[in-house]
């Protein structure tokens, strides 16, 4: 069975690939060379089975939903096929039509309710060519050879036992290192080093799965699976590259518009440009098809129309009279075109394929099925015998091997020198080879230059990363290490402050005083010093060692701290002045001399006799008591010297 040609087309009978419970049975058919060799119903499981074992070239399904509704099932089933299979879809790749609409086009009629017959239709179909090639792999195949066993928990022979696993692993991946090399193929290798040896080796060769001189190998000890590299999403490949034929119609002149049609009557290409030449429009034809009619709404073809129809080597197709206005609009009545010119070219092409449609039709009676109905379209269209071009569509690639719809010529005296240019392009084409092959060295040269460019610039942006975050990272610990000093400087300065508070408060209980704050004196800037480092609470008792500074505002600000008294530093109660006795009267601020509470001092602590502090206090309290009640009595007598002077002048008015 080397050179004859084994496909298997399928389709689902019972169950689905969505369902956990009820999987698929499909029906197969087995085909070899357009023959049925086979009919069976079958699982999925027994399926790639059956591919493995008889490798066929095609396994030909119309939807990929039969196989797998997952980007991933799809992928592992791929995976699971010789690397001789393709998996075809027949429907079509991106864009699908129906089995039926396909099975048209080679005149094959099946009933769509039975699987059997559409697996058999589908098999057939893509024994005839039709249909797209699921690609999912790119030219990169990786190998990881591991572990087939782990070393679990161990006892005695633990590591003799690991030894032994690593080692196979490392032995067999040297083997397949020197199977690689030997092949002449590109590859990278990544080891993960373990104890005795490896415990994965992964291989990245450049080249296809069956160009790798590696099977899939499971050991006692040791494993080789064999992967493809996916593609970021499926891709479909046609298995013929065949152009569509075309019906084009032209519209020459200041600006040129192309319509094209397919054998079947569907709009193809329309368009119009002013800046178009001949060779645009036969670029944009070549695009998209192969036209096989070349049309014109006028009964004489324009040259230009001529030069395009040479150009392909297609068939010039003119009305006997030229087409009117009304007749363009009624051919033209199902499409949408843009202006005048399109529809012109676009009733060139309708009206030369009604004129060819009846042929088309009565082509379907007469073909037997099996055959590419396009090539026996495109015979009959250039004046081939239906015989002749049934003999010529071969079953197997379905195209036309080699026609002329005119006999051939006749040798001349020019023989000779066609046969030297046919030697001359004979030696370009070797030339060419050359060059193609001393290209792709190049090309070969230029990746592995830019794959190590691309290292030496990712070593490079790193240590400049590395620096710059060093600089940045530097810069960082400075300014740290500043604010460090600062906390530190504010740090002592706050023990500072907390001892001198604490100072403030050690005050021997046994001995039963007071604690007394000491001020310098009263001035503006002692006060705000003093409120800025060690602010006077409220009840403290304030001993002024210098009368300096001593005013209404001071006296102001002491009674907003609401201290509990002020100590004068020299002398007794009698020896302060009056003003300042009136002041403190006046701000409700106890004023006492010192020489009359036992004041003692410690280094920076003062303290006063909690007895003789509160007597005197007392005293003071009593002597505010006396001061209020003056100052009511000075009050109520100004208000009745007001009465009698304001009385005094009501009356001298009355009087």
């Amino acid at each position: 069975m080397e050179n004859q040609k084994l496909v298997f087309g399928i389709d689902i009978i019972s169950g689905s690939v969505r369902s956990k419970t009820k999987r698929p049975v499909y029906a197969l058919i087995q085909m070899l060379d357009s023959e049925i060799i086979e009919e069976s119903q079958i699982s999925l499981f027994r399926l790639i089975r059956l591919i493995t074992s008889k490798k066929p070239q095609i396994l030909a399904v119309d939807s990929l939903q039969e196989i797998s509704t997952e980007k991933k099932e799809l992928f592992s089933f791929l995976q699971s096929l010789p690397t001789s299979t393709k998996l075809v879809q027949v429907t079509g790749g991106d864009r699908l039509e129906s089995l039926g609409k396909i099975a048209a086009r080679y005149n094959i009629h099946f009933n769509k309710f039975n699987p059997f017959e559409e697996a058999r239709t589908t098999a057939h179909l893509a024994s005839l060519g039709a249909g797209y090639e699921v690609v999912a792999f790119e030219n990169e195949t990786t190998i990881i050879v591991s572990r087939h066993r782990s070393p679990g928990k161990g006892g005695w022979s633990q590591n003799r036992y690991t030894r032994k696993i690593h080692g196979a692993v490392l032995q067999q991946s040297r083997e397949i290192e020197m199977a690689i090399i030997a092949a002449g193929l590109r590859y990278r290798k990544r080891e993960v080093k373990a104890f005795g040896g490896c415990s994965r080796v992964i291989f990245e060769v450049a080249a296809l799965r069956d160009e790798i001189p590696v099977n899939n190998v499971r050991k006692a000890d040791v494993q080789v699976r064999i992967d493809g590299k996916r593609l970021d999403r499926i891709q479909f490949r046609p298995l013929k590259a065949k152009p569509k034929y075309l019906i084009v119609g032209v519209d020459p002149g200041t600006t040129t518009a192309i319509a094209a049609l397919d054998l079947d009557g569907n709009l193809v290409i329309l368009n119009s440009s002013r800046m178009t030449s001949l060779a645009g429009v036969i670029e944009s034809l070549y695009k998209v098809g192969k036209p096989l009619i070349i049309a014109s709404d006028v009964q004489t073809m324009p040259y230009s129309v001529e030069k395009i129809r040479r150009a392909f080597n297609a068939v010039g197709y003119s009305p006997r009279q030229d087409i009117n206005v009304p007749v363009k609009f009624e051919l033209t009545s199902e499409f949408t075109y843009k202006n005048d010119h399109e529809r012109d070219a676009l009733s060139a092409a309708v009206n030369a394929f009604r004129h060819y449609r009846q042929k088309f039709q009565s082509l379907l009676r007469r073909v037997p099925p099996g055959h590419d109905l396009e090539e026996v379209k495109a015979g009959i269209v250039k004046g081939i015998p239906l015989e002749q071009v049934l003999h010529g569509v071969t079953q197997k690639t379905g195209t036309i091997e080699t026609f002329n719809a005119t006999p051939p010529a006749t040798l001349t005296e020019n023989d000779e020198k066609v046969r030297v240019l046919d030697g001359i392009v004979k030696q370009l084409r070797g030339f060419i080879d050359e060059l193609k092959q001393e290209n792709r060295l190049k090309d070969y040269e230029i990746t592995r230059l830019q794959g190590r460019l691309r290292r030496v610039h990712s070593e490079r942006d790193t240590r400049i990363k590395r620096d710059s975050e060093i600089v940045k990272k530097e810069s960082t610990i400075r300014g740290l290490k500043e604010r460090v000093k600062e906390k530190e400087k504010e740090n002592r300065r706050l023990q500072k402050k907390l001892k001198a508070i604490n100072d403030s408060l050690l005050v021997d209980s046994s001995e039963e005083r007071d604690p007394v704050k000491l001020l310098p004196n009263l001035t503006h800037e002692c006060l705000k010093e003093i409120s800025t480092k060690s602010p006077v609470r409220e009840g403290e008792i304030l001993y002024i060692q210098d009368k300096a500074g001593w005013g209404r505002n001071s006296f102001r600000d002491l009674s907003q701290w609401k201290v509990r008294a002020i100590i004068i530093s020299k002398g007794d109660k009698s020896t302060i002045p009056n003003s300042l006795i009136e002041l403190a009267h006046e701000n409700r601020v106890p004023l006492l001399g010192v020489t009359d509470l036992r004041y003692d001092r410690k280094g920076q602590i003062g303290s006063v006799d909690r007895k003789l502090f509160a007597r005197a206090l007392r005293e003071w309290e009593i002597e505010q008591d006396e001061y209020d009640k003056s100052k009511k009595n000075e009050m109520m007598e100004h208000l009745f010297k007001e009465y009698q002077a304001e009385r005094g002048k009501e009356v001298k008015k009355t009087g």
